[in-house]
């Protein structure tokens, strides 16, 4: 009782009054120029957003209100006019000095919310990342008694505000002056400033100038009237060339009314890497968001470089990419749509500009086709692989031959290829990017036809098999040359093939291949880690040497009475057939023809000097 008395005489502690976060400004800048922002330019666009969002605010409630944004540079100095909305004394202390408040959310705007072009109310921040003081002088279109309002910022985080006589700003909207920091006047001359404007703000949909220099063109390039197609196809080629540097090969028309999307998409001239994203260039609104969107498009559509404009999409807090949501993913496959309806329409009635866009971007299709049956189907006529045949197409291969065989590398392709075509079979090289793909998926859009990979044993058993005698008395040649190959992992066998030219095929898959890595991996290892490879010893058959009967050279090399010359012979044959299948050598393939090459010199050598 005691215990519980005492305790109950304690005072409760005090409440303490809440603080208040303190933002270093200079700090802040510095996060936003190192980290948030990509360049210093970024700050036009922020004037110019907010120029623009004023507008479109003021409008809101006057809709017949001028609608005009001038921008004057001189001096290391820049002045941006408005005829926005404007603010009072009581939204210059709610709004500017309040890092984080954005005057989208100011009582009576929420409802024209998707009208403006900011979501984050950073605004006047980025001013700062080239200005070291900023002066916004403004007159409220709602308030029209209220007087015109001043607010002079530092970067040192102080600010003073006050009103001023009339005079100063007779008409609503705002002036906002900017006086450049030490080291980026250059930010803030004209032609820079001409520059960036015309970039950020060519698609805006107000009266927006430099000086007396327009800088909104409208209406955007793939939306004006043209005289006919092929005038529109030059214009655009032309807008292409000034914008990314290039002719295009085709343009795409990129229309999205549910996502407010309109744009277009240049095929480009030239081959690129599947693993190289195109930036694309995206406008919100008007303004220009993005030079490098990279998510924009399906990973296929990777011989595309697009501009748009779109009022739907999300940017991020840096207002310099996309904001990946539901709304990026739907307008990503709108997109690949159109694109991949182009491909179709082009294959249907225009085959020359198809072929002349193969060409040079037959991976892109390549990649798409392996995921689309329908574009598969569409493209089988047109898309080319390397065949046995020459260039062909899955379609023309497929007609010609009743079964489809294909080997997995370029590799196994360049062993099998010549005695493969020699023996009738029809081979596919499958093994460039996707080939293989999707020569497997061809029963899919091609019923009833017949896919096989080719391997060495397949191979063999279409090449002609010696007589049983033949072989028998030739059984001491080929027990040298089995001898001498058989501490390289290689099996010899005779048979008889075309061309005659080829004395010796080298014939292997990936099993025999995985199984001589195992075992040269076994020979150099500790005893502890050859025990654990020589448990994963598998049963996969050995390469192969296979002589050619036929030949005149594996003829007399037959005939010859010595044993170790029989050998060296063989590994030279051996050797020829690698270097023939254009396969990398190990070292010990080169050790060996080293060897081979040494040994028939020192046997010719030695014939001349008995003969002599």
């Amino acid at each position: 009782m005691d215990s519980q008395t005492s305790q109950a005489s304690q005072p409760s502690p005090s409440p303490q009054s809440p603080h208040t976060f303190q933002v270093d400004l200079r700090g802040l800048v510095d996060l936003l120029s190192h980290h948030l922002y990509s360049s210093p330019k970024v700050y036009l666009r922020e004037l110019l957003q907010n120029a623009v969002d004023a507008v479109t605010a003021r409008r809101t409630d006057e809709p017949g209100a001028p609608a005009r944004v001038r921008l004057h540079a001189e001096d290391g100095a820049l002045r941006v006019e408005d005829t926005g909305v404007g603010l009072t004394e009581a939204d210059v202390h709610s709004l500017l000095a309040t890092i984080g408040r954005s005057s989208k959310r100011a009582e009576g705007l929420e409802e024209a919310r998707s009208d403006f072009l900011g979501q984050f109310g950073i605004g006047l921040l980025a001013c700062f990342v080239v200005a070291e003081r900023i002066r916004v002088v403004s007159r409220s279109a709602r308030t029209p008694g209220a007087p015109p309002v001043e607010w002079t910022a530092s970067d040192d985080g102080s600010y003073t505000v006050r009103t001023l006589p009339d005079a100063e700003r007779p008409e609503p909207g705002t002036t906002v002056h900017l006086v450049a920091r030490a080291g980026a006047a250059e930010w803030l001359a004209p032609r820079r400033v001409a520059e960036l404007a015309r970039d950020f703000g060519s698609l805006l949909p107000y009266d927006v100038r430099v000086g007396d220099e327009a800088v909104t063109d409208l209406p955007a390039p793939w939306d004006r009237p043209y005289p006919g197609p092929a005038a529109r196809r030059v214009a655009l080629a032309r807008h292409c060339n000034d914008l990314f540097g290039f002719t295009p090969l085709d343009t795409i028309d990129l229309s999205v009314p549910l996502a407010g999307i309109r744009g277009v998409a240049y095929v480009l001239p030239s081959a690129v890497s599947p693993a190289q994203r195109a930036g694309h260039r995206v406008h919100l609104k008007g303004m220009l968001l993005t030079e490098r969107a990279e998510q924009l498009l399906p990973d296929w559509a990777f011989f595309v470089r697009c501009v748009l404009d779109t009022d739907s999409l999300r940017p991020t807090a840096s207002r310099e990419a996309l904001y990946e949501d539901e709304t990026l993913a739907g307008v990503r496959e709108a997109l690949g749509e159109r694109i991949r309806a182009w491909l179709t329409g082009l294959a249907a009635g225009d085959p020359e500009r198809l072929a002349a866009f193969l060409a040079v971007h037959h991976l892109g299709v390549k990649s798409l086709a392996r995921h689309d049956r329908e574009m598969l189907r569409t493209m089988l006529p047109w898309l080319p692989f390397e065949t046995t045949d020459g260039r062909l197409s899955l379609e023309e291969f497929a007609q010609r031959h009743a079964v489809v065989h294909f080997t997995r590398t370029v590799e196994e392709y360049r062993q099998v290829a010549p005695i493969a075509s020699a023996q009738g079979i029809g081979v596919i090289n499958g093994g460039y990017t996707y080939d293989s793909e999707l020569v497997q998926a061809l029963p899919s859009v091609r019923p009833g036809t017949v896919v096989a990979e080719l391997d060495a044993e397949t191979v063999t058993a279409h090449l002609d098999a010696v007589d049983p005698a033949e072989e028998l008395a030739l059984s001491g040649f080929l027990a040298a040359a089995r001898a001498r190959l058989d501490p390289l992992g290689c099996d010899v066998v005779l048979r008889s093939f075309h061309p005659l030219s080829v004395p010796a095929l080298h014939l292997d898959d990936r099993d025999a291949r995985h199984e001589q890595a195992r075992a040269d991996a076994e020979a150099q290892a500790d005893d502890l880690w050859a025990g654990i490879l020589g448990s994963l010893r598998g049963s996969a058959p050995r390469a192969r040497l296979v002589l050619n009967h036929l030949n005149p050279l594996v003829r007399r090399i037959s005939a010859l009475p010595d044993t170790e010359l029989i050998g060296t012979a063989a590994e030279s044959l051996y050797g020829q057939a690698l270097l023939m299948a254009q396969r990398p050598l190990r070292p010990a393939d080169s050790a060996l023809l080293n060897r081979a090459f040494i040994g028939l010199l020192e046997w010719a050598t030695h014939s001349e000097d008995g003969q002599a």
